[in-house]
């Protein structure tokens, strides 16, 4: 009798990339013993997305409706109606290895982990696209995130999508609805406090491709920001420093502005040693050539000042007791891609 891996997948507007993802979803190469369905929860798509999943749906790829329009409503409506021992949540924007789902498998089984995952990897096309992956890789300008790593193999605070043993939903809860952004890694953050284990994988493989523009990427870092705040006051901590230096450097730098008639010294001090690094960490980027590196600089201010922006007018949200439901009505629930 074979054992079942469930695959859910939130969808929304994909009707340029869902044919080839599905193609390469099927063409996963499982463990003997092992059959795959795939749950793929549409967020009521207008781009023809909905059709063609309609025409498509059966037995191995089910379909359903996602009314609430967001990533964690969409998982947790896959999740309910999903028969697998094995839950494996899949992206349509990624690129994965012919055995991501096996190695998903096979990493559970190794560690008895309660979520596994591999690295954030990130790869585009042309000069800007390859500065925004080459900033997202790094793990010096992403606050020495192991996630980042490729071929880190261990325990971690996150890690990019997730598998898990069913049992591992029964235990923590399914994904937060409240949040539009960073259900992932609250859900990670709730089973690392409940003495859970998140074990990032190197033989687990993917890659996804990051935003090709840099209003698009600050849009969707402010909605990461903002929704952290929120994030950090369900659990009333971070789960990592990362996650609020940036804040915390915007803020200083806002003071040093309103400080300027009376210390016009503090700025520039706090500003140079931060330009001096960004300058340096975009001349050393590794393999990449010229034309990513001279584009790396606003990439990385791009990154680190939309997040910071957003952690500070979540956490003003959050002080002033702006509820989630609330926010969910805001411009920061407007997904962004």
């Amino acid at each position: 009798m074979s054992s079942w891996v469930s695959v859910i997948v939130p969808c929304r507007n994909e009707r340029a990339h869902i044919e080839a993802f599905c193609a390469s979803l099927f063409a996963q190469q499982l463990p003997a013993g092992w059959s795959l369905e795939a749950v793929i929860a549409d967020g009521q798509s207008d781009d023809g997305t909905a059709q063609w999943l309609a025409e498509h749906a059966g037995e191995r790829l089910k379909v359903i409706d996602n009314p609430g329009r967001i990533v964690s409503t969409g998982l947790n409506h896959a999740l309910s109606i999903a028969r697998g021992e094995v839950i494996v949540r899949m992206d349509v924007h990624s690129v994965y290895a012919p055995d991501y789902v096996a190695e998903c498998i096979a990493a559970l089984a190794r560690t008895g982990a309660d979520n596994v995952g591999g690295a954030w990897c990130a790869q585009g096309q042309g000069a800007l696209q390859r500065a925004i992956g080459a900033v997202f890789q790094s793990r010096w300008l992403s606050g020495g995130a192991r996630s980042r790593v490729l071929d880190f193999e261990g325990e971690v605070d996150t890690v990019y999508l997730g598998a898990w043993p069913r049992a591992s939903f029964e235990r923590f809860g399914a994904f937060d609805e409240n949040l539009v952004r960073n259900q992932d890694d609250e859900h990670n953050l709730r089973i690392k406090k409940a003495g859970g284990r998140v074990w990032q994988s190197a033989r687990i493989r993917s890659h996804y491709t990051p935003r090709a523009a840099l209003s698009a990427l600050a849009r969707q870092y402010l909605q990461y920001g903002y929704w952290k705040a929120f994030v950090m006051r369900k659990h009333g901590q971070a789960a990592s420093a990362r996650h609020v230096l940036p804040a915390l450097g915007l803020t200083a730098v806002l003071g040093a502005v309103l400080v300027l008639p009376w210390w016009p010294g503090v700025l520039p001090a706090l500003l140079a040693p931060y330009a001096l690094w960004v300058l340096g960490a975009s001349a050393a980027a590794g393999r990449e050539d010229w034309a990513v590196r001279l584009r790396m600089p606003a990439v990385i201010l791009t990154y680190h000042g939309a997040y910071a922006l957003g952690t500070i007018v979540g956490a003003w949200d959050v002080l002033r007791g702006l509820p989630p439901e609330s926010a969910r009505n805001s411009r920061f629930a407007q997904l962004t891609r």
